[in-house]
């Protein structure tokens, strides 16, 4: 809608556009799917126009929190010889003559090298240095899934801190970060959100109020699990105490709970990655990990107290196979370390959430996802 009516003595055409066959038609509410089509033209689209203007001010209000709370911005590469998650699904890295070469291979770095799949390790690098630090950049899945939750590429916001002994010292700064870039969007993109929670998610913006004002709840991983097989409905994954929570049971939780965000601590030991720290509890044994659920998406952030303990982290590598891989990680512990923790927050999730978009290839400006690289 616009301000003011213009009456033109003269009109210059600076750039003609051929309107029969240019893709997004004046006044037609294009389904996101047909615009998607079209990467190199959707940015003319008003939702589209929206959406990077809102990413744009998010990206700059999570910089603003970080740097509000004396945390230091580190650049974390994105090639890398570390495979954080320990999941496989990574893009290895060939030059264009190693991948034509059939015989025996060199690697241009003389070892494995591999797009990013977190900026964790190398953050808990500089957490050695600096009481604070943070990261924001590009990360890589190669998970074949063209779910409405996966990417290939994504941004991360990952965090540190050292000097913690408390996994609720993490799930505050993961709630305060969550509310505080939240509050800043709807106070500088009012217009741009409206469009957001007009079309596709009416009820997106009292929701979103609501959670601005009160605590995010807090379940055990444990009591999650009791939570679903008391469960009327029936999943296609049973739940059992020792298996992965899948997309199907966030989202009950998520529901049981009353729509709310939702923290889920204590995750079983053989779940979740070496580095996080073990509670030495029974008989159900489990590391301080916490994931944060939130309606409609499922897992946003997940994160944990890291183990600076020297001999338990250097039994868990043993029993893994992984002490030579990672006896840099073992020094950062041999060489003076402290409690500390940290989490991870996937980007077009937090945008996915907030503005009630239903499939994450709408949020970001050039989606890469199984078997599409378009541009």
């Amino acid at each position: 809608m616009q301000n003011m009516e213009l009456k033109a003595e003269t009109i210059r055409v600076v750039g003609p556009c051929d309107i029969w066959s240019f893709p997004l038609k004046m006044k037609e509410r294009h389904p996101l799917e047909y615009v998607r089509q079209f990467p190199h033209l959707r940015c003319r689209n008003n939702t589209l126009g929206s959406l990077l203007r809102i990413r744009s001010e998010a990206t700059a209000a999570i910089h603003s929190f970080f740097q509000d709370n004396g945390y230091v911005h580190i650049h974390t590469p994105i090639i890398t010889s570390n495979d954080c998650e320990g999941a496989g699904d990574l893009f290895q890295i060939e030059t264009s003559n190693e991948a034509r070469e059939s015989a025996e291979k060199t690697h241009f770095f003389n070892v494995p090298a591999f797009l990013t799949v977190s900026g964790q390790l190398h953050l808990e690098v500089m957490s050695g240095a600096f009481t604070h630090v943070f990261t924001f950049g590009p990360t890589f899945r190669a998970e074949n899934s063209q779910s409405r939750r996966h990417l290939a590429e994504f941004y991360m916001v990952e965090a540190e801190l050292s000097f913690t002994e408390s996994l609720q010292d993490i799930m505050q700064v993961m709630e305060d970060l969550f509310k505080t870039a939240t509050s800043t969007v709807l106070s500088k993109c009012p217009r741009d959100v409206e469009l957001f929670h007009k079309y596709m998610a009416p009820a997106q913006k009292d929701r979103l109020e609501q959670m601005l004002k009160n605590k995010f709840v807090t379940i055990s991983y444990s009591e999650a699990v009791e939570i679903l097989k008391r469960a009327s409905q029936t999943f296609t994954f049973k739940p059992e105490w020792g298996c992965d929570l899948q997309t199907e049971h966030e989202k009950y939780l998520v529901k049981h709970c009353g729509e709310v965000p939702v923290f889920v601590i204590n995750y079983p030991y053989d779940l979740k990655p070496f580095y996080m720290r073990d509670n030495e509890d029974g008989p159900q044994h489990t590391v301080a990990a916490v994931d944060l659920l939130v309606p409609g998406v499922g897992e946003l952030c997940g994160g944990s107290l890291r183990e600076e303990r020297l001999p338990f982290l250097e039994s868990r590598l043993q029993r893994l196979g992984l002490t030579d891989a990672y006896q840099w990680y073992l020094d950062l512990r041999k060489f003076g370390s402290v409690p500390h923790g940290g989490f991870g927050m996937g980007f077009e999730r937090y945008l996915q959430y907030i503005l009630g978009v239903d499939n994450i290839k709408d949020v970001i400006p050039f989606p890469r996802f199984s078997h599409s690289c378009l541009l």
